[in-house]
């Protein structure tokens, strides 16, 4: 029978991972308390960096139904639980990285599918949310904008066509 403290961290990591929308694996190997509490900082409101035990980690993902991290669970482990927008977490560890080699990005889920440390990398690359958010209403503006203009010139080039056609009818009609 398992010890009821294990019992309950394996509980409360696996409510972690179920009400994530992506969860990051790190080694945090030679990064001072003062570091960690940096990297805490750096990832958020919506993140929580938590150093956690690799057995009970592993068996907590795989009660949430996230069986892609097994190989990923050896050596020093820190697990940032992303419930907000995971561009900013991700940004927000890979400019950490950037600063500290000592923190090894190892991989990730996002909404159930595994992210290598290299597709974590590409994710803090996009833009935020909220810009890409302004893009897209931009770019709807804008084509709103062309629309209404199509729409104005067909009858002002209707109206021109019709005058052409009576001024040259009036020439015709003038010379007989």
């Amino acid at each position: 029978m398992a010890r009821p403290d294990k019992a309950a961290a394996v509980a409360e990591l696996t409510e972690q991972f179920r009400s994530s929308n992506a969860a990051v694996l790190t080694e945090y190997r030679g990064l001072t308390v003062a570091q960690l509490k940096t990297l805490r900082r750096s990832l958020g409101a919506d993140a929580q960096y938590a150093v956690v035990k690799n057995t009970l980690t592993k068996i907590a993902a795989n009660e949430a139904g996230i069986s892609t991290l097994d190989d990923l669970f050896n050596g020093p482990t820190a697990v940032a639980f992303i419930t907000g927008d995971p561009v900013t977490s991700a940004k927000g560890l890979r400019d950490f990285a950037k600063d500290n080699p000592n923190l090894v990005i190892k991989g990730g889920v996002l909404d159930g599918k595994a992210l290598s440390a290299d597709e974590i990398k590409k994710l803090a690359d996009l833009e935020s949310r909220e810009v890409l958010l302004s893009k897209l209403a931009g770019a709807m503006k804008g084509k709103q904008s062309q629309a209404a203009s199509l729409f104005q010139a067909l009858p002002s080039k209707l109206v021109r066509t019709v005058d052409a056609l009576r001024a040259k009818h009036e020439e015709q009609g003038g010379a007989e």
